[in-house]
């Protein structure tokens, strides 16, 4: 079963989110801010993550930072997940280690079709 780290503060949108997600067959793990997503990102090694921007603690940008960093888990696909929709945030996220980018609110299909091209890469 295919591993999704979500990183996302905001309560409702992480429940929806990983409702979502589990019911179309991926295990969802949680963290609440950018310093417990790079520390279960260690520690759990899941097949990819799905990284809220604008967190409490450390952001995603350099969450991301510090998980493209570590050799352990540089390989693991970072996607952006934020609410900031100009195309400068889209590089910014990507200038940061994501490997790809999304806009909120989530579209799911358009979503999975990104999760399934990355983990097919």
């Amino acid at each position: 079963m295919t591993r999704i780290l979500l990183v996302e503060d905001n309560e409702m949108n992480r429940d929806m989110l990983s409702r979502r997600l589990s019911r179309r067959g991926f295990d969802v793990l949680i963290a609440e801010n950018g310093k417990a997503g790079v520390e279960l990102a260690k520690t759990e090694m899941p097949d990819l993550i799905l990284m809220d921007m604008s967190l409490p603690v450390m952001d995603g940008w350099e969450a991301t930072r510090r998980i493209k960093a570590n050799p352990l888990t540089s390989g693991i696909p970072v996607i952006a997940l934020t609410a900031h929709a100009m195309a400068s945030d889209r590089e910014m996220a990507l200038a940061a280690g994501c490997d790809d980018y999304d806009s909120k609110p989530v579209d799911l299909p358009q979503l999975v079709r990104k999760i399934e091209q990355l983990l097919a890469t």
